[in-house]
């Protein structure tokens, strides 16, 4: 029997992932191995009644452009005991691919284990992939799926902008991404949304909706100033991950709980949440602006790849072969500064807690700078006499001094 490699995805989708799956299966097939995928991730592999599928080049050939995944994919974490020889052995596969984040690359590195304990030596590489650009990748690498994501969200968060400039409103716009900015950020500066709002500019002070609201009512106050009457704020939804459920409940959203009593979020719009968090806080002022919620994140997840991630995943597949056939296993596939090809494994990336720390973004960077500093519409203190038109007390409204509170 050939030597095999299986193929399976775990997580949510990227724009890129059938790119590596054709790409992987070229590659290997013109090399001689049979090349099968696993639908349904991790819990399709642990299933006695898996369904796979075995790759040919005119079904690669097919796919390497779309967007989503050919191959089902799922959550699903098994425990050891899930696991078996008998898929492995019967197919006589050499080697398992994984597409997915951190938590995806550490149950491969079990199954690994388990299969050595069983005597199956089957070498496992990782691919990794986020629309949230936050896996600390050498050379600043972006994230396979990043830039496209990104590109779609400039599409979508541009003709909203438009929107508000014709109908003389104002938008609030939740992006993904995690405990990291990077994506809000990026479709933000690429649009010149007035205001963006990320985790990273609290330089770790606390985090509340109220806060958020009057940083977007600061921005509000000051195009009304500049005679602009328009306008879209953006903020990522990984502000979340640091504000208390008691916050949460307060902007007044329907949410259902979960058996500890936090709010479900994934139930809800992130944005309504925060159209709700500014609607309330309007109220205190003499604004009579209109609001409108647009949430951001599925649409962006299975969109056909652009050029970048057609080209850095193809790079990223044809370095699995690369890393495969020298020997390396165990480790997750990346590019270096100098687009080499570069094995980095997983215990080097993960601290004292055993987690993947994030790439948040670096808010001392310049070109970051640059944008919070002189492309964002809020108000100073030079503008507290103009600004006592709209509100009696302009101070609460600085957006430095909401920054810098406690």
């Amino acid at each position: 029997m050939n030597h095999s490699i299986a193929i399976l995805a775990g997580g949510g989708p990227a724009p890129g992932i059938n790119t590596v799956i054709a790409t992987l299966a070229k590659v290997f097939l013109s090399n001689g191995f049979r090349v099968i995928g696993i639908h349904n991730g991790y819990k399709g592999l642990v299933d006695p009644q898996r369904e796979t599928i075995e790759f040919d080049f005119a079904l690669a050939d097919s796919l390497f452009t779309v967007g989503g995944s050919f191959l089902g994919m799922s959550r699903y974490k098994p425990k050891d005991e899930e696991f078996d020889v008998d898929f492995f052995a019967q197919n006589n596969i050499k080697l398992l691919v994984t597409i997915g984040g951190d938590d995806t690359a550490s149950t491969a590195n079990r199954l690994a284990t388990f299969l050595q304990k069983k005597e199956l030596n089957v070498s496992n590489i990782h691919v990794p992939k986020t629309i949230d650009n936050d896996l600390p990748l050498p050379g600043n690498m972006p994230t396979f799926g990043f830039q496209t994501a990104k590109d779609e969200g400039v599409h979508i968060a541009s003709t909203v902008y438009e929107d508000a400039r014709t109908s003389r409103n104002w938008f609030v716009m939740a992006c993904m991404g995690r405990e990291a900015g990077h994506l809000a950020l990026g479709i933000g500066e690429a649009c010149h949304l007035p205001m963006i709002i990320i985790p990273e500019m609290f330089l770790g002070k606390r985090i509340t909706g109220d806060k958020i609201a009057r940083m977007i009512i600061s921005s509000i106050i000051k195009r009304k100033i500049m005679g602009i009457e328009y306008g879209a704020a953006m903020v990522s939804e990984g502000v979340f991950h640091f504000m208390t459920d008691e916050d949460i409940k307060a902007s007044g959203a329907n949410f259902t709980y979960d058996a500890h009593g936090h709010p479900e979020l994934f139930n809800v719009s992130k944005a309504h949440v925060f159209n709700l968090m500014v609607r309330n806080t309007l109220s205190k002022t003499k604004l009579s602006t209109r609001l409108r919620p647009v949430e951001m994140g599925f649409e962006l997840r299975c969109a056909r790849p652009g050029s970048f991630d057609l080209s850095l995943c193809t790079h990223l597949a044809l370095g699995v072969y690369q890393l495969f056939t020298t020997g390396k296993t165990g480790c997750i596939v990346a590019m270096d500064e100098n687009n080499s090809i570069v094995p980095l494994y997983l215990h080097n990336l993960t601290g004292s807690d055993g987690k993947v720390k994030p790439r948040l973004v670096n808010m001392s960077s310049p070109l970051v700078q640059n944008i919070f500093a002189h492309n964002l519409h809020y108000l100073t203190k030079t503008d507290y006499t103009l600004a006592k038109k709209h509100t009696e007390y302009p101070e609460l409204f600085d957006f430095q001094n909401i920054l810098n509170e406690d």
